[in-house]
């Protein structure tokens, strides 16, 4: 596929939608968020608590929590909708299983602002799901939908994990397209590009010996991001503890990034993708390169997002500025994250006041 690019279109005025800011000052605990430790679910049941609330052993004791979904799009138990011999009115039964994970059990802790062995942890506990349920089912898509404006119903820091009886339209595509280059050049399509990537720099956000996150040639979200190994890895579960420590640095890193793009709490959709599960783990699958996908939908400000509508829905994609200047953007952004800068400074106010 192609992408429009009209980089000159970022000069024209805007008197459109203008979208209300993410809320910054989230409660650490709400007794009414289903997510949150001790609190009630929404079909009754109790969510644990992760850690003691009055104690101090919080370091020793945190780890992610993972449930079965309240309202789940696949059930284990679906009924087969029978056959339609007509072409134009195909069906299949869609069976499988979805999880809710909380990555901490604050909800004013996002991914940036973990430490590093907490997101470690949510890394771990990826993995471990893919291996579970990858044992039966052939695709298994760990997703985050962060903030309203993509979508999140709940403020608390959380993925889904949805593992499916067959391989979604995009993860089909991109088996086939990997599959179809790899017969050709004899090297894993990503693992090339991402080596030209790193040569080139121009689209590089952020980079590590084991990883490489960069704004894609063919992006079409404004601040769209891919991160992938340098090494030919085909699922999570194939990282080693140096790789998963080095991705939890470069997510920080890049997480960071986007929220000080605009100084809020970035939204975006993001996912992973790997080799098929389920029966595909007995066939040979190199041409697959393990990648997450960030699509962050803001585009001018914390305000004004880019709205794929008209044109894009009708012809093709299009976006309002090149990569290499979203990428320039974001590598340019300090690594420090803005609230602890404002943290830091309010901290020395204080002290300084204090001394007077």
């Amino acid at each position: 596929t192609w992408v429009l690019v009209s980089a000159h279109r970022m000069k024209r005025p805007w008197a459109g939608q203008v979208e209300k800011p993410p809320e910054e000052h989230i409660p650490r605990y709400d007794p009414g968020n289903p997510l949150c430790p001790g609190n009630t679910r929404a079909n009754g049941k109790l969510v644990r608590s992760w850690f003691p609330l009055n104690s101090g052993t919080f370091k020793q004791v945190f780890h992610t929590y993972v449930f079965e979904n309240d309202f789940p799009a696949l059930q284990p138990d679906a009924p087969d909708p029978g056959s339609d011999q007509h072409p134009l009115f195909q069906s299949k039964a869609a069976r499988g299983v979805c999880k809710v994970m909380c990555f901490h059990p604050w909800s004013d802790v996002t991914l940036p602002l973990m430490k590093m062995h907490e997101v470690v942890k949510v890394i771990d506990k990826w993995a471990g799901l893919v291996e579970e349920l990858g044992a039966t089912y052939p695709w298994v898509q760990i997703f985050e939908n962060k903030g309203a404006m993509m979508g999140c119903s709940n403020p608390h820091p959380h993925c889904q994990v949805w593992a499916s009886n067959f391989l979604p339209n995009e993860p089909a595509l991109s088996d086939r397209c990997q599959r179809s280059y790899y017969q050709k050049h004899g090297e894993p399509m990503l693992q090339q590009y991402a080596r030209q990537e790193a040569e080139r720099k121009e689209r590089v956000v952020v980079e590590s010996p084991d990883w490489l996150a960069v704004v894609p040639y063919w992006a079409t979200w404004p601040y769209q991001t891919l991160l992938l190994p340098r090494r030919h890895v085909l699922r999570i579960t194939d990282l080693t503890t140096e790789e998963r420590e080095g991705l939890a640095d470069i997510m920080r890193r890049l997480l960071t990034k986007y929220d000080n793009l605009f100084e809020i709490s970035f939204p975006y959709s993001m996912g992973w993708h790997g080799a098929p599960t389920g029966p595909h783990l007995k066939e040979d699958n190199s041409h697959w390169q393990l990648h997450a996908h960030y699509y962050p939908p803001l585009l001018r400000s914390a305000m004004v997002k880019k709205f794929m509508v008209g044109y894009e829905m009708l012809a093709q994609e299009q976006r309002d500025l090149t990569p290499e200047q979203a990428a320039e953007k974001l590598r340019n952004l300090p690594e420090e994250h803005y609230k602890n800068r404002e943290n830091q400074e309010k901290g020395g106010k204080e002290k300084e006041d204090g001394g007077k």
